[in-house]
């Protein structure tokens, strides 16, 4: 077994250490080369193992900077992505602890559901269609063990690309019966509108983004299989979250799906 590179090392430890106490931590980019993101994903990918240590299943995978403000703001021209294991999926509607998610905020998604394997060294929109068995409305609950979101490019992609959580939606749509690069997007806290986009935002067309998630994970040697989500991106501005939240996402042909927060206080 390969020996895990010692800054790798420190900067999992350093995430690792805030995810399992509940206390932000300092950015880690002071302890890996300037810019270096494959770097980053080497520490995503030490957390990765610790959490399947754990007994952790991998659910899927999530796209982040899919938008072309956010990624001139962290100074890269690409999106990036992180895991999704399966204590992260929140049932529709059901209660998310207070503060199992730090520094929780939240955006509005289409999530896609495997039926195929996507292995092709590139892909096309059409190899990503035939793959989906379905679509669902999403919330991503976005969550940063850095403290005050103080975040390089490489800090969230070392941090698993911000992940928290993520609430899916129960009524699946096939691919065929939507039009998303035109489908609009309303996020609403307590029935009033915080966040509003379309599938246009998301790198031009949220399948898009899965085929670029695609043919990266291809040349890394981990292609996204059948079963998986995947969490394509954002389909407008990230809202902040606090205690008591109900937040409800409905996205054009996809229908509805909630996020409910728990009060201050609440526990894993």
């Amino acid at each position: 077994m390969s020996t895990l590179d010692p800054a790798v090392a420190r900067a999992a430890e350093r995430l690792d250490t805030a995810r399992l106490t509940g206390v932000p931590c300092e950015p880690v980019r002071d302890l890996l080369p300037p810019g270096d993101l494959a770097a980053a994903y080497a520490v995503q990918t030490a957390l990765a193992d610790r959490r399947g240590a754990e007994g952790r299943r991998v659910t899927g995978w999530k796209i982040g900077l899919t938008s072309a403000a956010v990624q001139a703001q962290l100074g890269v021209d690409t999106p990036d992505f992180g895991r999704l294991t399966d204590d992260m999926a929140v049932p529709d509607g059901a209660e998310i602890p207070w503060g199992t998610v730090l520094q929780a905020r939240a955006e509005a998604e289409v999530a896609l559901v495997l039926e195929h394997d996507l292995t092709h060294d590139r892909h096309t929109v059409a190899d990503v269609i035939r793959a989906t068995a379905f679509a669902l409305p999403a919330v991503e609950v976005v969550g940063s063990r850095i403290r005050d979101w103080d975040i390089s490019a490489v800090d969230t992609v070392a941090d698993n690309a911000s992940s928290g959580a993520y609430v899916l939606g129960t009524r699946p749509v096939p691919l065929s019966a939507l039009d998303l690069r035109t489908a609009g997007m309303v996020l609403e806290r307590h029935g009033e509108p915080v966040s509003t986009g379309a599938g246009a935002a998301c790198l031009g067309h949220p399948l898009h983004a899965a085929v670029w998630l695609a043919d990266t994970l291809v040349r890394l040697g981990h292609p996204l299989r059948a079963g998986d989500t995947v969490l394509t991106g954002a389909l407008g501005p990230m809202t902040t979250v606090e205690a008591g939240d109900v937040l409800e996402a409905r996205i054009d042909g996809l229908g509805s799906v909630r996020a409910r927060f728990g009060p201050e206080g609440d526990t894993r």
